[in-house]
């Protein structure tokens, strides 16, 4: 089968949009919890500057609206291998994360070549 999409997630909720966390949140979360050594730290932050080099940031998204992203599975192999040390981080640490792979997402309301972003309400995508 194949997917349109897919989104690496945390199993708790943002406190915004009451939906999984996003893999950039769960990095950062673990800087401000103080469990990167100054290395990782520096990997994590330097990945995460990456991406806002290299993808545009959703305006739903520098609003703090409710949305969440995803990648669209065609166009972004080579962001899916920049991920893999933040996903190693993350099993290192303990946080725990799913990869989902879906058709099926909410309406979108902001897509460029490599994600889209779809609107939660209630932790779910409406």
């Amino acid at each position: 089968m194949k997917f349109l999409y897919m989104r690496i997630q945390g199993r708790e909720n943002s406190y915004i949009t009451q939906y999984p966390k996003g893999v950039f949140s769960l990095g950062w979360n673990l800087i401000r919890d103080g469990r990167l050594d100054d290395r990782e730290k520096e990997m994590f932050i330097a990945i995460d500057q990456w991406f806002k080099d290299n993808l545009p940031e959703p305006e739903p998204c520098k609003n703090h609206e409710r949305v969440i992203t995803f990648f669209k599975c065609e166009t972004t192999e080579e962001m899916q291998l920049k991920l893999e040390p933040v996903l190693a981080l993350l099993d290192k640490y303990g946080k725990e994360y799913d990869v989902v792979y879906t058709n099926f997402i909410g309406g979108i309301v902001y897509e460029d070549q490599w994600q889209v972003a779809v609107r939660v309400e209630d932790g779910k995508m409406i």
